[in-house]
C-alpha cells in the first residue's frame, strides 16, 4: 500500500508542475524513473554561497578598539589619520586622533583587524590584532617615525663650465705625448669657447716648452740654409732668426685662434669628424682653414684664420728683412691657409693614432 501511495502522490504533482494554466495534455512520467532527491532539486529554493545573504554579526558581539599615536619624541600626535580595516568582514571605518592622540572605534565586528596610520611628514605605521567578541582592545601606544623627505635638484653645469672641463681634456693631447695637440676636439658637440678660454689655450700653447724649442729648431734650420743673409751668421744670427720665427708663432696663436675669434665669435679648433665616407672627412679636413663653426654652433667662413694669416704676413714684414709689400703679406697668407688645411688632413686621418689620451679614451668609449 505504501509504494502504490507513494507512486500516486508523485505522478500527481508531477501532473500539476507539467500543467500551464491552460488544458494540455499530460504526458505520464514512469514512476521508478522519479526520485525524491530530484524532485526536492526542482522544488528547494537556490542556497548557493554566492546568493547567500552575509551573515550579520549580533550586536552583543561588537567590540571597541582604542588606542593613543604618539610622536617620535613622545608627545601626542593630533590630526593623525587611523584607518580600521576588518580583514574577515567587509568592515572598515576612520577616524582622526584628537587632542590627547587618542582615537577609538565602536561596534567593530571580532576577528582579525589592521590599522593604518598616516600623517604628514611621518611614515606609515601599521598595526595588526584580533579582536574577540565583545571585547574592548587596547591598542599598544603607535609611534610615528619621521618621513624620509625627497627633493631633487636639478643642477645644470653652465657651458662656460662644460668648456672648462672640454679644455683640460684637450691640454692632456699631445702627438707622441710630447708635442702640444690643443686645438683639436673629438667631441660630436663642444661647448662653445668664451673669450677668456680662448685667450687662456693661446696662452698656454704659446708658453709651452716645445713651441720655444719648435722655434729653436726653425732656426737652425733657416740658419743652415743661411735663410734671410742679412741676419748674419754665428749665436747672433741664431738669434735673430730665433725671435723672427718665435714671433710669427706667437702672434699667429693669439691672433689668428685668441683675438680675432673673441670679436668674429668664432671657434679656433679643428673638430674632428672621425665618420663617414674618405672624401666628405677629406673635403672636411680640407676646407677647415677657411670653414669654422662660430660660437652659435653654425658653419661659417673662417674670417679669423684668413685673416689672422694675413696679419701675421704684415707683422713680420716688420722685423724681417727682405720681406716688405703686399705680395709678401698675400704670399705668406697663403702658405699658412695651405698649412691649415694640410693640418687638417694631418688631424683627421693621422695625429689621433699618434697621440696615446686620444687613443686610450677611444678604447674606454668603445
Amino acid at each position: 500500500m505504501q509504494s502504490v501511495f507513494g507512486t500516486l502522490t508523485l505522478g500527481t504533482l508531477l501532473l500539476l508542475f507539467s500543467s500551464t494554466g491552460k488544458s494540455q495534455t499530460a504526458k505520464p512520467v514512469p514512476a521508478e524513473n522519479i526520485s525524491v532527491e530530484s524532485l526536492s532539486d526542482a522544488v528547494a529554493p537556490d542556497s548557493s554561497p554566492q546568493n547567500r545573504a552575509p551573515a550579520q554579526t549580533s550586536p552583543a558581539l561588537r567590540g571597541n578598539i582604542s588606542g593613543t599615536i604618539l610622536d617620535r619624541a613622545g608627545g601626542v600626535s593630533v590630526g593623525a589619520n587611523i584607518r580600521l580595516l576588518c580583514k574577515r568582514q567587509a568592515f572598515s571605518q576612520t577616524a582622526i586622533s584628537g587632542n590627547n592622540g587618542q582615537f577609538s572605534f565602536s561596534r567593530v565586528p571580532p576577528g582579525a583587524f589592521q590599522l593604518t596610520v598616516t600623517a604628514p611628514g611621518f611614515q606609515v605605521q601599521s598595526f595588526s590584532g584580533d579582536l574577540r567578541p565583545g571585547q574592548a582592545y587596547l591598542v599598544p601606544a603607535i609611534v610615528l617615525g619621521i618621513g624620509t623627505v625627497q627633493a631633487s635638484v636639478d643642477v645644470r653645469a653652465s657651458p662656460a663650465d662644460v668648456a672648462e672641463a672640454q679644455i683640460k681634456e684637450q691640454q692632456k693631447q699631445r702627438i707622441f705625448s710630447v708635442i702640444p695637440n690643443f686645438y683639436v676636439t673629438y667631441l660630436r658637440n663642444p661647448a662653445p669657447l668664451n673669450a677668456r678660454q680662448k685667450f687662456r689655450l693661446a696662452w698656454r700653447t704659446a708658453v709651452d716648452p716645445v713651441t720655444f724649442l719648435g722655434a729653436g729648431v726653425y732656426a737652425g734650420l733657416e740658419q743652415a740654409g743661411n735663410r734671410y743673409p742679412e741676419f748674419g751668421q754665428g749665436a747672433q744670427g741664431f738669434a735673430k732668426r730665433y725671435g723672427s720665427g718665435y714671433a710669427d708663432a706667437a702672434t699667429g696663436i693669439f691672433i689668428g685662434n685668441a683675438i680675432l675669434p673673441s670679436v668674429l665669435k668664432q671657434d679656433p679648433r679643428y673638430f674632428y669628424q672621425g665618420t663617414g665616407t674618405f672624401r666628405s672627412r677629406l673635403v672636411h679636413a680640407l676646407s677647415s682653414s677657411v670653414i669654422c663653426k662660430g660660437d652659435n654652433q653654425r658653419r661659417q667662413p673662417n674670417y679669423s684664420f684668413v685673416l689672422g694669416s694675413m696679419a701675421v704676413g704684415g707683422l713680420s714684414s716688420l722685423y724681417v728683412p727682405s720681406n716688405h709689400g703686399a705680395g709678401y703679406v698675400f704670399q705668406n697668407a697663403l702658405i699658412r691657409i695651405g698649412q691649415g688645411s694640410l693640418g687638417g688632413v694631418l688631424q683627421e686621418f693621422l695625429v689621433p693614432r699618434l697621440t696615446p689620451h686620444v687613443r686610450h679614451r677611444k678604447r674606454g668609449e668603445q
